[in-house]
Order: structure tokens, then C-alpha cells, then sequence
């Protein structure tokens, strides 16, 4: 029992993770129906941002976090304005490609400055609590609860604001909701900006939490975390959140009791058996076919 409860609580910082990253590929597709795939590299830009602050900047983790979240915030916004709007209107084909070559050029692009991976220095003190046999650290109750937080500010702000009313608007019809005054790119932009701003929160927590990281770590985390959204119900926030905490749970599951190199098979094989027997997720909803 002490062993599932461990586990549990792996499965919770892991998921944590999964969902600060999933939140992004369904914000974007929830407005644009548009897979970024690049969003993976982002957290990843994230991570590496993380390690230029605390080495080059000397700063703390809270000034650390700020200056990460904002940074790839910008970041996603100029990647929006010059790599997507351009073919806002063109085949999904299109936006498919160009999202995988920024995706690529993310990663080379860092490569160039990080050849080998880089120890991202502890910008926490880590403590270890032992409670009837489960042992927690500091840094756990760090990345749980600061990710739950970030997942109840951007819930309350897509539900509970006027950004997040056109939000929801234009996911619902993004052809009438500009001629009712909504600023079309104006919100866009602010989308791609929260959900990068989440990449890089999940970019420094993982950085923390396994402090080696390369140019190439987002690829296989953002394709989990996508299956993570697909599995909630891509489009959905709440879905997603529900799905990346399934992903972690079942993740860890599999490599406490199985070896760890099914990890990855389990992960696949679950978005595959959901496609079939709920291809919108376990949160999501058909969308409406206008005609």
C-alpha cells in the first residue's frame, strides 16, 4: 500500500507536468482547429530559458519562473504573427508542415548554443518528508501545487473574463465573432500567449525536477502530452487536465510494475484504444458541421 501511494504521488508530479504542456496544443486547436506541433519545443525552450537565468542571470526560482513564462509567452505570439497567420486561411496541410519546421528549427536553433546537455542548477532548497512510509519532497509539493494553481487561473480566466469569452467565442465561430468587434488576431495572439507562458512554467518545473536537459527532450514530452490532450478531449481544458493526469498516472503505473520500456508502448496504445472507442476524448464533443 505504502508502494501505490508513492507511486500515486509520482503519478501527480508527472501529471502535473503533462498538463500545464497539454493545455497549450487544446487552447490553439479549441480557436484555430490546429495541431502546433511545435509546442513541444517550446516547453523545451522553456527548460533552456530556465537554465539561462539561473546561471547566466544568477536569479531565483520565482524571478526564474516570471522571466521563463514570459519570455516563451513572447515567443509563441512571434511564432503566431509570422509562422501561422500567414496561413490562417491556407490548406491545414499547410499549417501542419510549417508547425513541424518551427518545431525543428527550435531544436537546431538551440543546438547551435547547446551542443551537449546542460545541469540546470536546484534554484530550491529540496527537503524530504517521510509520512507513514511515503516519502515527499519539497520540490513534489512545488511543482503539484504551483501547476494546480496555474490550471485554476487559466480555467477562471477562460470562463470567467472577457478574453475568455472571446476565446470561447471564436472557437465557436471564428467567421461571425470579428464582425461583432472581437479582435480576431488580438485574441489569437493572447491564446498562443497563455499556453506558451504554461509550456515554459512546465519547462522550469521539469528542468527542477530531472535537471539534465538537451535540445531534443520536448519532442517524445510534447507528443505524451498531446496524447494526453487527445485523450481528454482535445479542444476541452478541463479534458486536457483530466488527461495528462491519466497519462502520468498511467505512466508510472506501468514502470513501477512492469518494465520500464513499456512505458512509451502503454502511453500510444492508449491514445489508439481511445481513438476507436471515443475518438473525441473522454471530455470532448463533436464538433457542429456548418453547412
Amino acid at each position: 500500500m505504502t508502494y501505490l501511494l508513492q507511486q500515486l504521488l509520482n503519478a501527480l508530479q508527472l501529471g502535473s507536468i503533462y498538463a500545464l504542456i497539454a493545455l497549450g496544443y487544446t487552447m490553439v486547436y479549441g480557436i484555430l482547429t490546429m495541431i502546433n506541433f511545435a509546442h513541444g519545443d517550446l516547453f523545451m525552450v522553456g527548460a533552456f530559458f530556465c537554465f539561462l537565468a539561473a546561471t547566466a542571470l544568477g536569479l531565483p526560482f520565482i524571478p526564474t519562473l516570471l522571466v521563463t513564462m514570459i519570455g516563451v509567452a513572447l515567443l509563441g505570439v512571434l511564432i503566431e504573427r509570422f509562422a501561422y497567420r500567414p496561413l490562417r486561411n491556407a490548406p491545414r496541410v499547410s499549417a501542419i508542415i510549417t508547425a513541424l519546421g518551427v518545431g525543428i528549427f527550435l531544436e537546431n536553433f538551440t543546438l547551435v548554443f547547446a551542443p551537449y546537455p546542460q545541469h540546470v542548477p536546484q534554484l530550491i532548497q529540496n527537503k524530504t518528508w517521510v509520512f507513514a512510509g511515503v516519502s515527499i519532497s519539497s520540490l513534489q509539493i512545488l511543482i503539484i501545487a504551483l501547476s494546480i494553481v496555474l490550471l485554476i487561473l487559466l480555467d477562471s480566466i477562460v470562463r470567467k473574463t472577457l478574453v475568455g469569452m472571446a476565446m470561447r467565442a471564436i472557437s465557436w465561430d471564428k467567421t461571425i465573432v470579428p464582425l461583432m468587434g472581437v479582435p480576431l488576431n488580438l485574441i489569437i495572439s493572447a491564446t498562443f500567449a497563455l499556453g506558451t507562458s504554461l509550456a515554459g512554467a512546465a519547462g522550469v518545473m521539469y528542468a527542477l525536477a530531472f535537471p539534465v536537459i538537451d535540445p531534443y527532450m520536448g519532442i517524445l514530452i510534447g507528443w505524451k502530452a498531446f496524447i494526453a490532450a487527445v485523450v481528454g478531449g482535445i479542444g476541452n481544458i478541463r479534458g486536457a487536465m483530466v488527461g495528462a493526469f491519466i497519462l502520468g498516472g498511467v505512466e508510472i503505473m506501468v514502470a513501477a510494475f512492469l518494465p520500464s520500456t513499456y512505458r512509451d508502448f502503454v502511453a500510444f496504445t492508449l491514445l489508439l484504444v481511445l481513438l476507436i472507442f471515443r475518438p473525441y476524448g473522454i471530455l470532448g464533443k463533436p464538433r457542429p458541421q456548418k453547412v
